[in-house]
């Protein structure tokens, strides 16, 4: 009697890796977001390229070097030498989130070139996390006499001065000014690994949105809602896009789902509306 084993789907292998948020394999995960766009990329060669640079990263750096040294040789090896950098030509190309293509061209938007700036510095030991900055992914080291910010897209380290300017304009439209004011170090927290993917496909989502690109849209909404299943926002914005493709019934259950969990939204008469309507469609 033979025996025959399917592949996992991209999606069902996704789900695997973001199922727990103990040991998250955030390279693999983030990594794993080309599927959709590249069915035939293999996510072995992709990790196995970062763990090359990785170790021509770990030659350059002595077994006894500090971590401000450790922070220094990564800076240089991948900003300067490797010249990975922000793709300021076509900063809304869809490539720029696909690890595979920024290993390529070494170019890629804040959150790509973080992750992959990331990997490698806790690669060498050193204590490094993402930020959810408003607007602007960052990278952060904590070291023996403090914390070092950086701008992944430049490589930039940023002072507290130069971190307070880039909130002000956020601040001002968010009025979170004068006796709402907030401490800088709040918008300074660690971005747990499960909030870097998510800002990862919301990035994806608002780039096929944008281009009512509803059919690459929905393949976003399906991985954020296998990574954030009671995200009810994301329910209603798959069943919209769903309607735009003509998927009445499905867009019926997700829209239904999104009334059923909230309540106190602004656009609950909008959406309801929208359900009435698709379902008259289904009769």
């Amino acid at each position: 009697m033979s025996l025959q084993f399917s592949a996992p789907s991209p999606l069902e292998y996704f789900r695997t890796l973001v199922q727990s948020d103990e040991h998250f394999p955030l390279l693999e995960a983030a990594a794993s977001l080309a599927q959709d766009e590249y069915p035939d990329l293999d996510l072995q060669v992709v990790l196995g390229d970062v763990d090359q640079l990785l170790a021509r990263l770990k030659r350059r750096i002595p077994g006894d070097a500090a971590a401000l040294q450790r922070l220094r040789t990564l800076n240089q090896f991948f900003f300067r030498d490797l010249s990975f950098g922000g793709n300021v030509n076509d900063y809304c190309d869809p490539d720029n989130s696909y690890l595979n293509v920024v290993l390529r061209t070494r170019r890629g938007i804040q959150i790509s070139l973080a992750v992959l700036w990331i990997e490698l510095a806790q690669g060498i030991g050193l204590h490094a996390r993402g930020v959810c900055f408003p607007g602007h992914f960052m990278v952060k080291v904590n070291l023996p006499k403090g914390q070092v910010v950086i701008d992944p897209f430049t490589g930039q380290s940023l002072s507290r001065e130069e971190l307070s300017e880039r909130l002000e304009p956020y601040k001002r439209r968010s009025g979170l000014i004068d006796e709402f004011e907030v401490p800088l170090g709040l918008y300074l927290q660690a971005a747990p690994p499960r909030d870097v993917l998510a800002r990862m496909l919301r990035n994806l989502k608002e780039i096929h949105r944008a281009q009512e690109d509803w059919q690459r849209l929905i393949a976003v909404q399906n991985r954020l809602l296998v990574l954030l299943p009671d995200a009810w926002a994301e329910y209603r914005d798959r069943g919209l896009a769903h309607a735009e493709q003509g998927h009445t019934a499905m867009a019926v259950d997700d829209l239904e789902m999104y009334l059923g969990h909230a309540q106190d939204a602004l656009d609950i008469d909008v959406i309801a509306d929208r359900v009435a309507h698709l379902r008259r469609e289904l009769q």
